[in-house]
């Protein structure tokens, strides 16, 4: 065996001729394992970043749902206190025509009471004569 190894010529533990030494076959060997290795663990990174980016993407889409429903909401309730801002101007304006017209009701009934005093002052000076 040693004589062969002189020519590069050496015998594997199964007695197959390798030119290869066997120090450098199991290198080459564990080598390529480990790059078999390297590859599974690198294909397994490759898919769960692939599922974290799928993840991210539907989180994504779902917080820009929400989104979307927080400003149509938003919108909805600024809309509802300008609604409500316009009827509230309505009614203090309803208020107002109504404090008016109570006035000018007042003012009358006591120009009214007025002629009635004065009619009554009147009739009963007439009837005492």
């Amino acid at each position: 065996m040693s004589d062969l190894s002189v020519y590069g010529i050496y015998f594997n533990e199964i007695d197959k001729i390798c030119i290869l030494e066997p120090e450098a076959h199991k290198q080459t060997s564990d080598l390529k394992e480990q790059c078999n290795i390297y590859i599974e663990k690198i294909d397994e990174f490759e898919n769960i970043a692939k599922r974290i980016i799928v993840m991210v993407e539907e989180l994504s889409t779902k917080i820009e749902s929400q989104k979307i429903q927080a400003i149509g909401a938003r919108n909805m309730l600024q809309g509802m206190e300008k609604l409500k801002e316009n009827n509230q101007q309505q009614l203090q304006a309803v208020i107002n025509e109504f404090s008016i017209e109570l006035e000018r009701l007042k003012i009358q009934l006591h120009s009214l009471q007025k002629i009635e005093m004065e009619q009554n002052e009147i009739i009963t000076q007439l009837t005492r004569y």
